[in-house]
């Protein structure tokens, strides 16, 4: 698909935003029995979570309905042993639910040490799911490039499990849960809407070393690097005075989760804010937050741009950093997008890390 295509849904989702709980529709009996049939799992009680969450059932491009990754959480955890939910299961407000970082595991043991290889495939699906048709399976394939090659997936990436998504309605305390993935390169989550006020339920990460460790200036094959080439046509759109304002001589600093906390502040951020910008800048900066979102699936990047446009579309700032240029060649590789709902800062140097965090700063994480 053409990137520039994309400005048309950008412009649409700026004008008309609705959240995950506007597109929820139940998945239909069938579609669950044909998730579960795939993994070998058809004696699963589904509650709230399916109810909650089928929301984001997709469509084949066949147009069949396949079942949500929420309804597909749900089947995983009702199909967990106890000795299983021991390793993998944690209180919903267990601390270790709001960790990001790009090379790390939830758990000690890997998904293929901790599950069945049915287990293992609900967890892929789960995966597919919440990202867009398009972008899933090149994601998939960068996960695996990023660990050892093919099966890395499951041999190297762990889940862990927090809250009860089989918990009954009545039972109000269980009724939240999350689903989190990590690995190299890789934090997702899966929360059915019980996160309040986050898109992507929490923080998330990713990126890609597509031809080893340190990567050319113009970073060959590497699955998200058409985000900074989008991001750079907004900084060559500035002009000279306002080139100063948004690139910076200060290193963008890192601290593991810390990376993307919320500053909840509409001023004084880093880089050019939305504010001084032309209506033409203003839309290359729309191409920009479209591209960050097209990897993953429509619910959860209609939520995040309700999210971003709740914090003020003007109050959004974008900085790129002088340290870090591959190559010299004033293609910035670091650069970032924040406002009072949102950091997303991406890094291409020595390679793609990118790390997320969409949310009310208000709401209590």
């Amino acid at each position: 698909m053409d990137r520039t295509d994309r400005v048309t849904s950008a412009d649409k989702a700026f004008s008309s935003l609705t959240t995950r709980r506007d597109l929820i529709k139940k998945a239909t009996g069938a579609a669950m029995f044909g998730a579960a049939a795939s993994a070998g799992l058809f004696d699963l009680v589904v509650g709230r979570t399916a109810s909650a969450a089928d929301a984001v059932a997709s469509t084949t491009g066949g147009g069949v309905k396949v079942a949500s990754s929420e309804t597909l959480v749900a089947q995983l955890y009702g199909s967990l042993k106890e000795e299983q939910k021991k390793i993998l299961c944690f209180p919903f407000d267990h601390p270790l639910r709001l960790k990001v970082d790009n090379n790390w595991t939830i758990v000690k043991q890997t998904m293929k040490e901790a599950l069945t290889p049915d287990q293992c495939d609900l967890v892929k699906q789960i995966f597919m799911g919440l990202h867009s048709p398009e972008y899933a399976q090149k994601v998939f394939d960068q996960v695996e490039h990023d660990g050892s090659g093919e099966g890395s997936f499951s041999a190297e990436c762990a889940m862990a499990m927090f809250g009860e998504p089989n918990a009954s309605a009545s039972d109000a305390a269980k009724n939240k849960f999350e689903f989190v993935l990590t690995g190299r390169h890789c934090t997702r989550r899966c929360d059915g809407n019980s996160v309040e006020g986050a898109a992507f339920g929490g923080p998330i990460f990713y990126g890609h070393a597509a031809q080893g460790f340190n990567e050319k200036p113009d970073h060959p094959k590497n699955a998200y690097w058409y985000q900074a080439l989008r991001a750079n046509e907004v900084y060559k759109a500035l002009d000279g005075k306002q080139q100063k304002i948004a690139l910076l001589d200060t290193p963008r600093k890192e601290d593991h989760t810390n990376t993307v906390k919320l500053t909840g502040k509409k001023q004084g951020l880093p880089g050019i804010p939305m504010s001084e910008l032309s209506k033409d800048q203003q839309g290359l900066v729309k191409k920009v937050l479209d591209d960050l979102l097209a990897p993953f699936r429509k619910a959860d990047a209609d939520e995040a741009m309700k999210l971003v446009e709740a914090g003020g579309m003007e109050n959004l700032h974008m900085a790129f950093f002088k340290a870090g240029d591959l190559g010299n060649d004033g293609i910035w590789d670091v650069w970032q997008v924040e406002g009072p709902n949102m950091v997303w800062y991406f890094r291409g140097a020595p390679h793609v890390h990118t790390w997320v965090n969409i949310r009310d700063p208000n709401v209590k994480a």
